[in-house]
């Protein structure tokens, strides 16, 4: 499975990681940490021992940021 997250869309609500605190983080100035990896898209693989974590952090997101590609 592909995640990808628009982090232009993105504003940092947190929702996704409340509901997949394994995939997502908060940094210590509460923006998302992958923010430090991408710059536009951040994009990743990621098991599908994760699926349903994944899929409700994309469903939660305010701003339905996240897409998962499977």
């Amino acid at each position: 499975m592909r995640v990808e997250v628009d982090l232009e869309k993105c504003q940092d609500h947190g929702q996704c990681v409340y509901a997949a605190p394994g995939l997502f983080a908060l940094d210590d100035q509460g923006r998302l940490a992958l923010r430090a990896e991408a710059t536009d898209v951040y994009e990743a693989e990621v098991g599908r021992a994760s699926a349903d974590e994944l899929h409700e952090a994309a469903d939660v997101c305010p701003l339905q940021a996240i897409s998962v590609h499977e």
